[in-house]
């Protein structure tokens, strides 16, 4: 379904939820918002696959329609690995299901309703977070990080897409600008843009690229490296040592 929900104008714009409106329209919402999303989702389909190891679990947290876990069974062929796709929307989990039920894969999978931050990480050799990071409060980010380092496999790998900010207040307002010709581009009216940034401005809190990277090796990985970026949406991918 097309996005038309911030397509009127709104009296009071309520702060942005995964909730059932959103899961119906959420994979047009995405890619008509977030540049080079289905790259992002590719490639990390293939750098988990180089990654996952046998006798291993896979998380895939914050997994909305289940875009990244879909990625991620498609291209493993390892034995006895186990998806786990974690998301606290429960409409978000049911069309995940649905997607994932209907893919062909001999890797099993099981979804999990719960906040990301209450999750126990166990066993995995890869996570995946895709812009889930960024909604979740500051304060709260590194100890998720350290909890899933601590939860993976020595030489296991977090692979993490965010939406960033820049230092420089010009940069960031060019950027702005490119991002909102992009969705401009991409059918989004001046009005649903404006309504959209107010009900995503206190629910989603982006950082520098060098916030993240600093708290990534804070939280004990060894490695982080940049592997994309489209305007200020960035993915990184960060090792646990051996």
């Amino acid at each position: 379904m097309k996005d038309k929900i911030y397509a009127k104008k709104k009296s009071k714009v309520e702060n942005f939820k995964f909730d059932l409106e959103v899961s119906k329209v959420f994979d047009d919402m995405i890619m008509r918002s977030v540049p080079g999303y289905q790259e992002i989702v590719n490639l990390t389909g293939s750098l988990a696959s180089m990654h996952i190891k046998a006798n291993s679990n896979v998380y895939d947290l914050g997994c909305s329609l289940g875009a990244a876990s879909l990625a991620i069974r498609a291209h493993t062929n390892k034995k006895h690995v186990k998806l786990i796709a974690v998301d606290s929307s429960a409409e978000m989990l049911k069309v995940c299901e649905k997607n994932l039920a209907k893919q062909k894969s001999d890797i099993p999978f099981e979804l999990l309703n719960q906040d990301i931050t209450e999750v126990t990480i166990d066993k995995a050799s890869v996570v995946v977070m895709n812009f889930t990071l960024q909604f979740i409060p500051p304060r709260k980010r590194l100890a998720i990080l350290r909890k899933i380092h601590n939860g993976l496999k020595p030489g296991g790998a977090l692979i993490i897409a965010e939406k960033t900010i820049e230092k420089s207040r010009s940069l960031q307002k060019r950027l702005d600008r490119w991002h909102s010709e992009f969705k401009k581009a991409h059918g989004y009216s001046e009005l649903e843009i404006a309504q959209k940034r107010s009900a995503l401005e206190n629910v989603l809190v982006s950082e520098t690229e060098e916030t993240h990277i600093r708290r990534l090796r804070n939280a004990g990985f060894k490695y982080v490296q940049k592997w994309f970026q489209a305007y200020n949406f960035k993915a990184f991918i960060a090792f646990k040592g051996t």
